[in-house]
């Protein structure tokens, strides 16, 4: 079977796209991205040619681009240039040259596939390029998807050639004529990529020849043991992680009884949270209630409650439990709003009523806790030495169904200092010692 047939081969195998879809075939110029343009001349797919401009090598780079404008005339195909400013973009967000070209290649990418749902983008990477990551990426430190190696596809980005090596795409372009052009950057060893081709697996290879080989090989199979890994994952996450409302529920003891920090990843991933805060989860895990770990990407954060950790948006009126820091003046809630102010008692009468609750500022500890009720909570109600559960008070009160379905209870480590609207905790009231006054008042919504 030559080239062009494993081609197809591979396309149909992958169900990578159709005749009836159109393709975006990024091109630099280069003998990969030429060979992926001649595949599809051959094979008769609609295309047109996108090529990158990073303004970075002066003269070449606007070589580059005129010659895939020619292309585009040989092939008889639209052609889309887009030029960046390079430098200026890597200097405005303190990124490598690298990570730039990459986000602003695939960003613009992104805006030519989207929305057109039969519109694919096709990027020329091969074998060759996929032992390379993965190389790279055991280096640099990687989970196991990391050693999966280049995604086939991706969104709308479709990769054709990775069943090919370099030697192949090579030898193709000489039987049919290919004619490319050389970026000099590509010799550069100051770039990773390049260090790895040029350098490291050429020096592996003198050990064991069939690096490349291997490596694929090792992709694969690292392929088929992710599918078994996330079967698992899955299995344990739908048993340990509750969705409710718009809140996330894990019990810790369970999640810690696994004793695998790979799990913790998993559970914490889909929120924005990195491998390097899996110590800082097992660290929570440990601490007081109230206190929660944050996000570094997305609006969410960790919060320890009691014997479980809940994941929410950051202080959303959407979230069943919101943190309430020292610092803040206002939280929005689900049923209204929160006023916070400190007062001294020499310049302030306290005035504790339903919507009012003043309580003596050096019994609070921050972070609060802002929350709807639950059963079994309990507190001890303004003139009452004893506890009382929030349920039995709210018969006295003769609270309907839906007024205590809407009531939310303000903690402080375990312990309720406010029943929201209601009554405040007798531990926490304003006395003749007290000095400072915490103030916080309860606006609600006018329809609720």
């Amino acid at each position: 079977m030559n080239l062009l047939q494993r081609y197809q081969e591979f396309i149909k195998k992958e169900n990578l796209f159709s005749p009836k879809d159109k393709l975006l075939l990024a091109v630099s110029g280069g003998i990969d991205s030429i060979v992926l343009c001649e595949l599809c001349k051959q094979t008769k797919f609609d295309f047109e040619i996108v090529h990158c401009n990073f303004q970075l090598r002066g003269e070449e780079s606007e070589r580059d681009e005129k010659f895939v404008r020619q292309l585009g005339e040989k092939y008889e195909v639209e052609v889309k240039i887009k030029k960046f400013d390079t430098e200026k973009f890597a200097e405005e967000n303190k990124m490598s040259i690298q990570e730039t070209a990459r986000v602003l290649r695939y960003e613009w990418f992104d805006e030519l596939v989207n929305p057109p749902f039969n519109t694919y983008l096709l990027t020329a990477h091969h074998a060759n390029d996929n032992a390379e990551t993965l190389l790279m990426n055991f280096c640099r430190g990687t989970g196991l998807h990391g050693l999966t190696g280049i995604p086939v596809s991706y969104g709308n980005i479709r990769r054709p050639m990775l069943c090919f090596t370099r030697d192949e795409v090579v030898q193709f372009a000489k039987e049919n004529n290919l004619e490319f052009v050389e970026d000099s950057s590509n010799l550069s060893i100051k770039y990773t990529r390049n260090l790895f081709r040029h350098e490291i697996i050429p020096s592996i290879s003198k050990v064991y020849p069939q690096v490349n080989e291997n490596l694929n090989d090792n992709i694969n199979r690292f392929k088929e043991i992710e599918k078994l890994y996330k079967l698992s994952v899955s299995d344990i996450k739908k048993k340990l992680v509750k969705e409710k409302g718009s809140e996330w529920h894990i019990p810790v003891k369970q999640l810690m009884a696994y004793n695998n920090r790979a799990l913790i990843y998993e559970v914490i991933t889909d929120f924005g949270f990195t491998e390097k805060q899996i110590d800082e989860v097992i660290k929570l895990s440990e601490s007081d209630s109230g206190k929660y770990l944050d996000s570094p990407t997305f609006n969410y954060r960790i919060i320890k409650h009691r014997h479980w950790f809940i994941i929410s948006s950051v202080n959303s009126a959407e979230s069943r439990m919101i943190i309430i820091e020292e610092k803040d003046k206002t939280v929005l809630f689900e049923q209204g709003m929160i006023e916070i102010e400190r007062l001294q008692t020499a310049n302030h009468k306290p005035q504790t009523t339903n919507q009012i609750a003043c309580l003596d500022s050096k019994e609070i500890i921050f972070p609060l806790i802002l929350r709807k009720w639950k059963t079994g909570d309990y507190f001890y109600p303004l003139g009452m030495m004893k506890k009382k559960k929030l349920s039995r008070f709210f018969i006295d009160q003769k609270l309907s169904k839906t007024e205590k379905e809407k009531t939310w209870v303000i903690e402080m480590d375990k312990k309720i200092i406010w029943v929201v609207g209601k009554r405040i905790d007798e531990r926490f009231k304003v006395t003749e010692q007290t000095k400072s006054i915490l103030k916080i008042s309860y606006l609600p919504n006018v329809i609720s």
